[in-house]
């Protein structure tokens, strides 16, 4: 008889986003004459840059001859778009990577979940609270949370992410094996400077532990003291992975391609991660798309870069938009400038699914809320940059009307 992983029964409820967009169609369903302005879900609007496109019609065409058609490529990535990560995002920095230590892949999320393959079901995973629930998620899935019990997992170590650190997470007070980072943070928007993280490539060395980095969101970086890959500190290239993503830096959300580096000095009793990882894509993964691929090279070349970087400086224009219409009204907000996600207080001590109601039935406008992230993200919600110009400025008036 087949048995099931019963991991999965153990998972409260659906995925946060899935549960988010049942309660906005069910909304729609219901008043079919009201306009819904959606800023819950990270997904971009601007088109992708002219140059990606480009490329891609480029690409295409090649696929329709003998002499440039591509069957199956490169599990790791086509060497092309490998040796432009590293010119571009690295050794620019002054940080040596090299091309055998970039895995390119169809999503950040993909990576920071598949990458527990790699590790042992009994390893102590430490998580920031709020959190992304991929990292969570994921990992409860493989059996290394436990139980899930007032809203908690029993295995899993928290980080309270609060209004009185500065929503930056304190080193572990135990010993931890693998701990998840995200910096600019999702969902808080908070950014993690050099001195601030230092701390953590030394507990990871002291304790042998692993740091799985999530950049996803570097591209929003505009302050010069937060660094835009944690191998730009001494020492992180012997402890941590590192997640990068073309979805928000370029628009793929829709096209899906990101990398993930594992360096070769990374080792975890005396054994490489790199050829761990290899040996898991090379397996399960068949590679991204060539047609995907050249797209996302053509993000590195002068036009589009130049490109890219408007629609960055569109979403952080957004971004203050709704920074500065919440304070307005008197809400306490947080994140927005080296982030494309605003967090914000709920008035008067509301819940946070309570206020995502009141903001959806009342406004017309889908946040996403804070306790949806974990226990601390209680009384928050966050908003997204992503949506127009247009419609951010309408939202933010909607909302104004309200409170």
């Amino acid at each position: 008889m087949a048995k099931i992983n019963e991991n999965y029964l153990k998972l409260p409820g659906s995925y946060l986003f899935s549960t988010i967009a049942k309660k906005v169609s069910a909304y729609s369903e219901a008043n079919p004459d009201k306009e819904i302005i959606k800023m819950g879900i990270g997904d971009v609007t601007k088109p992708l840059a002219p140059s990606v496109i480009d490329a891609m019609r480029k690409a295409v065409d090649e696929m329709g001859t003998a002499e440039g058609f591509h069957g199956y490529g490169p599990e790791q990535g086509y060497d092309f778009l490998r040796n432009k990560i590293v010119e571009k995002d690295y050794k620019a920095r002054g940080i040596d990577i090299k091309a055998d230590e970039v895995f390119v892949s169809d999503g950040a999320k993909s990576d920071c979940g598949n990458i527990g393959d790699i590790f042992s079901k009994d390893n102590k995973v430490a998580v920031c609270d709020p959190v992304y629930p991929v990292y969570v998620d994921t990992n409860a899935m493989a059996g290394r949370a436990g139980e899930f019990q007032d809203e908690h997992w029993t295995n899993l170590y928290y980080m309270p992410c609060t209004e009185e650190n500065g929503f930056m997470p304190e080193l572990p007070k135990e010993k931890v094996d693998i701990i998840y980072l995200c910096f600019p943070n999702n969902p808080t928007g908070v950014s993690a400077t050099r001195e601030q993280l230092k701390p953590w490539i030394k507990y990871a060395k002291d304790n042998g532990a692993v740091i799985l980095y999530d950049s996803a969101y570097e591209a929003f970086i505009t302050d010069p003291d937060v660094p835009h890959s944690i191998y730009e500190l001494d020492g992180a290239k012997e402890v941590a992975i590192e997640f990068r993503s073309f979805s928000k830096t370029a628009g793929f959300t829709g096209t899906r391609c990101a990398y993930t580096v594992i360096p070769r000095e990374l080792k975890v009793n005396g054994t490489e991660l790199n050829g761990l990882w290899n040996r898991r894509q090379c397996t399960k993964f068949n590679g991204v798309p060539y047609i995907i691929q050249r797209g996302a090279e053509a993000v590195y070349s002068d036009e589009g870069y130049k490109q890219t970087r408007e629609a960055i400086a569109y979403y952080l224009e957004n971004a203050k938009i709704i920074r500065d219409a919440l304070t307005k009204v008197g809400l306490t907000v947080y994140g927005g400038e080296n982030a494309p996600y605003i967090w914000a207080k709920t008035p008067d001590g509301m819940k946070s699914w309570d206020f995502f109601d009141k903001l959806l039935e009342e406004a017309g406008v889908v946040t996403t809320p804070g306790a949806g992230f974990g226990p601390s993200g209680e009384g928050y919600i966050r908003l997204t940059a992503f949506s127009t110009k247009e419609n951010t400025i309408k939202a933010m008036e909607k909302i104004q009307a309200i409170l």
